[in-house]
């Protein structure tokens, strides 16, 4: 005789065998069917204090690790809390897999006021996912999965929210082991565009490539010095080539060196970037230009011919597409790609003495702990880097002040960056920002995570003010309450240092040594003091 169980039994050992190894979700009346297979699922569960914090972990630990992250939300005000974050990685093009409950058939959208009900929850997230999908019978799981893992695997990564309604969840299915997946192996160019774009590069006077997040896993380096091409990173594109190449070029596009490179260059490749405003056009002054040929690599069609129309698009993943140019190129012997980048760099020199000195703080957090990723929030130091600061390697610098930019997102990130491996993992965040996640101070404790938290604390939203100040707006609701957020952390189990700047860099490495999370401390007067 078969055994049965119910379908929310049955969905870990689903997900496990997809290669889920985490899933962030605070347990409620609508969900726990879904922790009944999860104890002997072998797939760990951390609890954030907030949906938005299980949003966010997923989404550094999907930058991470490369994996889907994965999060078990309740119907109702769970889905309500995790869209913000869903919006993020939707904007950056991180895969997650929110799986929901919803009420069961009758109730689903009735009006009456059952518990958590909404009139329509899976259209309140679809803009910012895949796609959403409602599950009528226990027979769609299984394709409904393989529907996300598909865009995972193959398309343009983004959020995937799938729910069941509670009577589908409870439904009794057969118990038996799932099958092994299929997976979908990334879509290649078609090889006559290649050709076309390589007789481009090969021709050029002077290319440039920019990158982006999407060339995460591409040879990127190898292809610059092909090419011997100066190679402009986005925010999510640092490190694709390290700091101190010669052809690597981190001074946004946003800032008139770095643009002039791109106006001087006759053939520019664009890899796996959007050419968003955020990153090239961050003043909104309307400055930035591709005068040469553009030639755009991307997963998602769309994207290619969306703001700037290339004269050739190559749909297909980066690191496909790069390994084919370099089956087609050969030497070029041009040799003056590193005077063009560094005449570009040095435009670094012209930016204000604080996003001077910002940088140079970061330069020593790389330094000190140079196999360290940095998640950043919506602050200062994390504005200054992303208009020039360098990294070692790819998927190591990313932060929510670009795209869709939300605040807390610093903290949980680097909570979910920490638990895909054992790579020190560095927080950039304001005192403003860490107020919308304050409960994350716990789940870092919990779940083990030794992250550590650089906290600029100014006493309220300071790039807000100094915003309003610059347009002559009397400044309201900037000067907030500030608790004391060294007492908090301390009570929820961190180590508190307030560092000086003589003391820095050993308080950064005795921290990473550390098994439990670290909050460093700094003022104003601690940045003003930095050597610019």
């Amino acid at each position: 005789m078969q055994l049965s169980v119910s379908l929310g039994a049955v969905l870990p050992r689903l997900l496990k065998s997809y290669g889920v190894e985490i899933v962030f979700g605070i347990p409620g009346i609508h969900t726990v069917e879904l922790y009944r297979g999860l104890t002997d699922s072998g797939i760990r569960h951390i609890t954030p204090r907030h949906e938005q914090g299980a949003g966010f972990m997923a989404d550094g630990y999907a930058r991470a690790s490369g994996k889907p992250g994965v999060c078990f939300i309740i119907s109702g005000p769970g889905m309500t809390n995790i869209v913000t974050a869903m919006g993020q990685a939707y904007g950056d093009s991180v895969p997650m897999l929110v799986i929901s409950t919803v009420n069961e058939h009758g109730r689903m959208g009735s009006g009456d006021g059952w518990l958590h009900e909404l009139p329509n929850q899976s259209g309140l997230v679809d803009g910012v996912a895949a796609f959403s999908r409602t599950l009528h019978t226990t027979g769609e799981l299984a394709p409904a999965l393989a529907q996300a893992f598909a865009v995972f695997d193959s398309a343009r990564p983004r959020p995937v929210h799938i729910e069941i309604p509670i009577d589908v969840l409870l439904a009794e299915v057969a118990d038996a082991e799932p099958a092994a997946p299929m997976r979908l192996a990334r879509p290649a160019p078609n090889p006559a565009a290649l050709d076309r774009a390589a007789d481009l590069l090969a021709g050029a006077r002077a290319p440039v490539i920019l990158a982006g997040g999407g060339a995460r896993d591409a040879r990127i380096g190898e292809l610059a010095e092909r090419l011997d091409a100066p190679v402009i990173m986005t925010t999510n594109g640092r490190g694709l080539v390290p700091s101190g190449h010669p052809l690597g070029v981190s001074l946004s596009a946003t800032y008139p060196a770095t643009r002039s490179l791109i106006a001087d260059a006759d053939v520019v490749l664009a890899v796996g970037t959007e050419l968003g405003p955020t990153d090239y056009d961050m003043f909104e002054d309307g400055g930035f230009a591709l005068p040469g040929t553009l030639i755009r690599i991307d997963l998602d069609p769309l994207q290619i011919t969306r703001w700037i129309a290339p004269a050739l698009g190559l749909v297909g993943d980066a690191a496909l597409a790069v390994d084919g140019l370099l089956e087609r190129l050969g030497p070029t012997g041009r040799t003056d790609g590193a005077d063009r980048a560094a005449r570009a760099n040095a435009g670094a020199a012209e930016l204000p003495e604080m996003a001077r000195r910002d940088l140079s703080i970061l330069a020593a957090v790389r330094e000190t702990l140079p196999d360290a990723r940095i998640a950043g929030d919506s602050t200062q130091l994390v504005y200054s880097g992303n208009a020039a600061f360098a990294m070692d390697r790819p998927a190591s610098y990313f932060n929510s002040a670009t795209g869709y930019g939300t605040l807390g997102y610093g903290l949980p990130s680097a909570i979910g960056a920490k638990l895909a491996d054992d790579r020190p993992v560095i927080a950039l965040s304001g005192d403003g920002g860490l107020q919308f996640c304050l409960g994350e101070l716990a789940s870092a404790v919990e779940a083990g995570a030794p992250v550590i938290l650089l906290l600029h604390d100014n006493d309220g939203y300071g790039e807000i003010k100094s915003y309003m100040q610059a347009r002559n707006i009397r400044p309201i609701g900037v000067d907030i309450v500030t608790p004391d957020l060294a007492t908090i952390a301390a009570a929820s189990g961190w180590q508190v240092v307030k560092p000086s700047v003589e003391t820095f860099t050993d308080d950064l490495l005795e921290s990473s040594r550390r098994d439990g999370p670290t909050m460093l401390i700094f003022t104003d007067a601690f940045r003003e003091g930095w050597p610019a």
